[in-house]
């Protein structure tokens, strides 16, 4: 097993790490369009957080699924108090991708989040993963994924260019998320759950194994987290080579358990919507002690959130998640 991702289970036998940020930004008072415009909101919400909430194995930053898209060109909606959204289509032929120019590192929003890992990891008792698109998702924002995925079969060179352009930004990306101090990286393929294991294998594992090649070591991590598989992708999960997988509640975590490798990290999967901000605390208690039932036996398995926790989660939701863990 990797060794950060070894590290976890040091201290107890089921690590705690649920995806989650953007309640602290509501700690410290502020706005989500603060945070993700913001370096310095973005950290503070971050240590808020781990203030709050010391049960956390480790911390991350939010996951957002648009910053990337926007260094390409992508045009991003943004709304006081929600995730920041891609909308339109920036790519529309073979020459738009064969035109595509990889944006800086200076480019957009993308200083911000490096700099929230900078002002974050140092200050942190616990390691810090910071995130990213994954190189399927990202190439749907630029391309529109309904186009991306028909071109997928009648022009599957221009889906493979633009998935290699995505690829070497990504790349790069990670390679600064790691030298501003993270410990590892979420990387966030949820498109990839739409397709076959095997389509999942040759247009996202193969370039997610790429940079998890380049970027992966002992001191620094991969989890890639795909909330979108429902069980159908988990073997081409696992061809990637990362450090951990990460899966949403609509797959069966027992049957995760029972495929993954004893030396990948199994992550996942309390409903963070339907659980998380819109159950009770006694349904969110009931979720956890059920995944740790299941679990148990697995050395392997790291209790989590099946995707980012939502701005206007409860507090008390959260303690339960916290409280059931022990």
């Amino acid at each position: 097993m990797n060794c950060v991702i070894s590290k976890l289970f040091d201290t107890v036998p089921v690590p705690v790490m649920p995806i989650m940020t953007h309640p602290g930004i509501e700690l410290i008072g502020r706005r989500v369009i603060d945070a993700v415009t913001d370096g310095q909101v973005h950290s503070d919400a971050i240590l808020a957080l781990r203030k709050a909430y010391p049960l956390s194995v480790a911390s991350t930053t939010i996951m957002d699924l648009s910053v990337e898209a926007q260094a390409f060109g992508a045009e991003v909606v943004f709304e006081d108090n929600s995730v920041p959204t891609v909308t339109g289509r920036l790519l529309s032929s073979a020459q738009d991708v064969e035109g595509l120019e990889l944006p800086s590192l200076d480019r957009d929003r993308l200083p911000e989040y490096l700099r929230a890992v900078r002002l974050s990891a140092p200050r942190l008792d616990v390691p810090l993963f910071g995130g990213c698109i994954g190189p399927f998702s990202l190439a749907g924002r630029l391309y529109d994924m309904t186009e991306l995925m028909m071109a997928m079969y009648i022009e599957p060179e221009t889906a493979q260019a633009l998935l290699g352009k995505c690829t070497l930004f990504l790349m790069e990306y990670v390679k600064a998320i790691k030298e501003a101090g993270a410990a590892g990286v979420v990387m966030a393929e949820p498109a990839a759950g739409l397709l076959s294991d095997s389509d999942c294998t040759q247009y996202s594992s193969v370039y997610v194994k790429e940079i998890v090649d380049t970027v992966q070591d002992d001191g620094f991590a991969v989890i890639v987290h795909n909330c979108g598989n429902k069980g159908q992708c988990t073997e081409s999960m696992i061809a990637t080579g990362a450090a951990a997988l990460h899966f949403g509640n609509a797959i069966d975590m027992a049957g995760v358990l029972a495929k993954v490798p004893a030396d990948i990290a199994v992550m996942g999967n309390v409903d963070p919507v339907g659980v998380m901000k819109m159950g009770s605390p006694e349904q969110v208690a009931d979720a956890v002690r059920n995944l740790k039932s299941l679990s148990a036996g697995y050395g392997n398995y790291i209790l989590s959130t099946g995707c980012d926790v939502p701005p206007a989660a409860p507090e008390a939701n959260i303690k339960a998640f916290f409280e059931a863990s022990l």
